[in-house]
This record gives C-alpha cells, structure tokens and sequence, in this order.
C-alpha cells in the first residue's frame, strides 16, 4: 500500500493482518482528499483518525498538507504496525498516535480537529456513537466510511458517494 499524492507520494505504508483491519482503498483515498481539498484549506489544519488500521489516512492527510495529525488505535497489535510506520515521519511533523478506545480518547484531545474522519470496524455498532461525540469537538467536517444506511437525521450532510459495497459520507459541522 502506498501513500496516493503530497510531498510523501509513493512512500509505502505496511497494512496490518488482513482479518483485523481493511485498509481505504488507493481510489477512495484519492477521491477523499480531493473532495475534501475543494471544501477546505489543508495548511494549517487538523486531522484525527479514530480508528487508525493501519495509519493510511492519517499519513495520506500529513503527506497532503496537513499540520496536525491524531491517529487512534485500539488493537495493540495493529498500534505497533502504525508505530513503525510512522517512525519516519515523527521527527519534523506534528503526528501522534494514541492507544486507547476512540471514542474515550477523541474526548480528551487537548485540540478541536478541524476534519475527523470515522472509519470503525463495519457492523460494530459505533457509527452514531462516534458521530455524537465528534460533532461536539469537530471544527469542519467529519467524514464516515460505512457499508450500511446510516441515520443521519440532524446532520448537514454535504455529499455521500458510494464505492462499490461502501458509502463515503462528508459532514458539516
């Protein structure tokens, strides 16, 4: 797996074991940040991955322009993977991993992410848990990779596209 475009463009990224995670696909990965990069400015700008896998996003966001990044992990095993792949860029730019349950951890942030992006194990059941308690702490947009319909009554949804199985939903706060 490699890193789709920025200043780290084509840096390759280890994915954890298959059965624990399933890491965005290169093409939906590429349609994000595109989507997203006509919505808001990248420099400057905050991005929290609640549920890491294997750091992709959160290494594509950094490579793409932003400054801040937060990944979050639950799996020890699949946190060590993400530490070593991001060893190499730790030294010159603001990236944090953190070990813990999402959304206990995403409260505690001593920051207000300007894009979080939401991502858990699909049928886990914490889509509207995550999406309640990010729309508290978000600055911008909150966007969700999901399988199933999910209720989102309330929210400012700005654009849903789907990938084959899977919906890319983006959120305004």
């Amino acid at each position: 797996m490699n890193i789709t475009a920025g200043k780290f463009k084509g840096q390759k990224v280890i994915a954890p074991d298959e059965n624990i995670t399933r890491p965005t696909l290169s093409k939906v990965r590429m349609s994000i940040f595109n989507t997203l990069q006509a919505m808001i400015d990248f420099e400057g700008a905050s991005f929290l991955d609640m549920f890491a896998g294997s750091g992709i996003m959160g290494l594509e966001a950094l490579s793409r322009g932003f400054s801040k990044i937060v990944m979050i992990e639950k799996n020890r095993k699949v946190f060590n993977v993400i530490k070593s792949n991001i060893k190499k860029y730790e030294k010159d730019n603001d990236i944090k991993l953190i070990l813990g349950d999402s959304l206990k951890e995403a409260v505690r942030l001593p920051f207000t992410p300007d894009i979080v992006y939401i991502d858990p194990p699909y049928f886990s059941g914490v889509y509207e848990q995550s999406l309640e308690i990010v729309s508290k702490i978000c600055k911008s947009i909150i966007i969700l990779e999901h399988v199933v319909e999910l209720n989102l009554n309330g929210y400012n949804v700005l654009k849903q596209k789907k990938y084959g199985d899977k919906y890319i939903t983006f959120i305004k706060i």
